[in-house]
Order: C-alpha cells, then structure tokens, then sequence
C-alpha cells in the first residue's frame, strides 16, 4: 500500500472533469424532439393538467438531463475510483465481464463492481451482478486454485447500515472510498477539486439547454397545437402510441 497525495487527485480532477461537462452538452446538442416524446407518457401530462408546450418540453429535456446525468457522472467517477486505487494498492480495470476494478490486498484479490449510489438495480440487475462475481471467482481461480478471492460492490455515495451480502459485500460512500484508499476521510476530500471551472462550464451548458428548450418548444407548437394554441392532445397520442 502507498500513502495517497491529495494534489494527484486534483491534479486528475482538474485534467479531467471537463470530459463530463462535454459529455452533459454533447447529449443537449443532440436530442431529437420525436425521439424523447415517444419515451414519455402523453396521458401523464394530461393528468398532471400540464396546459403549454414548454411545461411539456422541459418536462421531457429534464428528464433525459437528469437520467444522462447520473449515468455520465457515474462512468467519470468510476474513472476516478480506479485511479486513485492504482496509485494506492496498483489496482487495475478488469478485464472479466461485469467486473470494473482489480486489487490485491494481502492475500486477497478483490474484484469490484463500482455504481453511483446504493438503490442502483433492480432484483433482476442485482441477481446478474451476483453472477458475474461467481464467474469472476471461478475465472481467477483457474490460474490460481489457492487464490482467495472477495467480491464487492461499490457505491460512490450514500449509505448501506448492513455491508455483508453473503455472496458479496456492499461498500457505499465514506466506506467505499476508504476500502479504495485506505484514506478514512477522502470521501470529503475528492468534493473540493470538483468544482473546478464549474462554473463557466455549466454557464456554456446553460445556453445550449435554453437554445434547446426554445428550438423544441416551437417545433413542438407548431406540430402538437391547434391553431387557437390549445394542445391537440389526440394528435399527440397519435404520434406516441398509434401503430
């Protein structure tokens, strides 16, 4: 294990974290109105007596804004979360199925699955998970019968009052990035470095997001209202939903 320097870290943040703040406005640039329409529930806006087309264009940008966040966010902290392992304990991405992060710790080598919180996955996602970490066990193990082998998710935030899993452990939050680091208190420390250039990043996001929610609004009157301004909601069930 090697002691973790603090300005390494915001030395990675700073390189890197534009790369998200790209990633926010490249899925901006590139929305199709049709495309997200047809992901939503018409009779959701109805019921909610949602009357104009910006409610129902933000309704429809916010949500892919916030959905795409957390994935994007989730990938770059990810990123760093290997990083700073490497730099610790020589931790690597793994290269088995399902499995982000390698390390060894002692004797034991720890296989990772790293998500954004703790209520990430359904029963279903959960149960794939639990199988990929019995064929990461069982992948090891072949090269090295003797080779003790412990799998964990990881949770970049959050909290799990109850770690041990049976099949795996579940590590969130301050827990998480100490199990990484060795560093008790880097799950404060990492907060800092992340809003470097934030601001001028999310003023740039801001205008290509209300040149968005302009550009949708008009086309969406133009194509969903009747000639009074009232939403023609049959049309717009029509264009959702009719086969």
């Amino acid at each position: 294990m090697k002691k973790l320097n603090p300005k390494i870290i915001s030395q990675y943040v700073e390189q890197n974290i534009g790369t998200f703040h790209q990633k926010r406005i490249k899925s901006i640039d590139g929305l199709k109105l049709s495309k997200v329409l047809k992901r939503k529930n018409p009779y959701l806006f109805k019921a909610k007596y949602v009357m104009t087309a910006e409610q129902i264009v933000k309704g429809l940008v916010d949500a892919h804004i916030s959905s795409n966040e957390e994935t994007v966010f989730g990938d770059w902290l990810e990123g760093l979360a290997i990083f700073i392992n490497n730099k610790v304990y020589d931790g690597r991405k793994s290269g088995i199925t399902g499995i982000d992060l390698e390390f060894d710790i002692d004797e034991t080598r720890n296989v990772v699955t790293i998500k954004s919180g703790p209520n990430w996955g359904n029963s279903s996602q959960i149960a794939k998970m639990i199988i990929d970490f019995k064929v990461a066990k069982k992948t090891l193990r072949t090269s090295n019968s003797g080779l003790n082998v412990v799998a964990v998710n990881g949770c970049c935030y959050g909290r799990d009052n109850k770690p041990d899993k049976g099949d795996y452990f579940k590590y969130c939050g301050q827990l998480f990035w100490q199990f990484i680091s060795g560093d008790n208190d880097l799950f404060t420390e990492i907060i800092e470095p992340l809003g470097h250039q934030a601001k001028d990043k999310n003023d740039e996001f801001i205008k290509s997001y209300s040149q968005m929610i302009n550009k949708f609004t008009k086309e969406f009157a133009n194509t969903f209202c009747k000639n009074n301004g009232e939403i023609d909601w049959e049309r717009l069930v029509r264009f959702n939903s009719a086969t």
